[in-house]
């Protein structure tokens, strides 16, 4: 019809305003195919590499302004899964999506978009199963449970939590002790105070002296990290001896974890406070509330907006 057009009256297409052509289906699936070989272990670095980079610069400055960059990477490598042909090629591509979906699951989570944490998650879990690997199915369970916890269904998060666990008992140590504290949270949310201590001794039995592990590069247990994750749990228990606890990690604190820096200040202001010390409570939501507004945590800031401060009526 277009060629009739173009012959009757002596115009382009463009002229005669209709659409740049597009590819025949099968031409298109044939060049997407041809981008998919070109797939190999440089390209599987590669793809790890960009999304490591956003790791280390959402620990840095937060997630906001990372989902965008995340987003692009998750649509790539997708693409690139769907049109690689053999297993031996999908597993670890789908492997990359599995980071790239969990850290982009993390980020939607701090800035307090539950639904599409959720999204991401289960994005993560079907292909960690693509990618054949426990681990990261487990860590990708255990995150998502995150998420039930902060729409405050904390029964459910719980049981997910202990799935998460069942799925990588055969992980590296360092995984295990990262699922076992992060089922301690639950419990602690839960104000399970046996069962929370309980999961965060585990972890600490469990914690190789080599906190660095090569197949799971979005795991950090190192420095403090672990006893800052037992404090916010303390003070999720109420327990009097989360100050104490806390006040050891502020000097500690390392400047490449941001965030988790502000969240050791959100808890000592929180203890503080149920301790009635108001001007202790009162200092340390200041300090929390200028990184949080660095970073913008919006699940930091909600956290915080709960505090108050002994003598007054209403959220400091």
């Amino acid at each position: 019809m277009r060629a009739v057009l173009r012959e009757i009256y002596g115009r382009t297409d463009d002229e005669l305003g209709f659409p740049p052509d597009q590819p025949a289906i099968g031409d298109e699936l044939a060049e997407r195919l041809v981008i998919a070989r070109r797939v190999d272990a440089e390209t599987i670095a590669l793809f790890r590499r960009e999304v490591d980079g956003v790791r280390h610069a959402d620990r840095r400055f937060g997630s906001a302004a990372r989902l965008e960059r995340l987003r692009g990477q998750i649509t790539e490598v997708e693409d690139r899964l769907r049109h690689t042909l053999l297993r031996r090629d999908r597993a670890p591509l789908a492997g990359v999506l599995v980071e790239a979906s969990t850290l982009a699951g993390w980020n939607s989570l701090d800035i307090g978009s539950l639904s599409q944490a959720w999204t991401h998650y289960e994005r993560a879990k079907s292909a960690a199963l693509e990618s054949g690997s426990a681990a990261l199915l487990a860590h990708a369970t255990a995150e998502q449970a995150f998420v039930l916890v902060d729409a405050g269904n904390v029964d459910d998060a719980l049981a997910l939590f202990a799935e998460a666990r069942s799925i990588g008992e055969h992980a590296p140590r360092l995984l295990r002790a990262w699922l076992a504290a992060a089922e301690g949270e639950g419990h602690a949310v839960a104000g399970h105070r046996d069962e929370a201590l309980r999961a965060f001794d585990e972890a600490d039995t469990l914690r190789p002296s080599e906190v660095v592990h090569s197949e799971l590069p979005f795991l950090f247990l190192g420095g403090t990290h672990l006893d800052r994750w037992r404090g916010n749990a303390l003070v999720h228990l109420g327990a009097p001896e989360a100050i104490d606890h806390l006040e050891t990690l502020v000097d500690g604190a390392q400047s490449s974890f941001v965030r988790a820096s502000a969240a050791v200040y959100v808890d000592l202001a929180l203890a503080h406070s149920v301790a009635g010390d108001r001007e202790a409570a009162r200092t340390y939501a200041q300090q929390a509330r200028r990184i949080i507004s660095q970073v913008g945590s919006v699940r930091l800031r909600r956290r915080l907006e709960r505090l108050v401060l002994p003598g007054d009526s209403r959220s400091a």
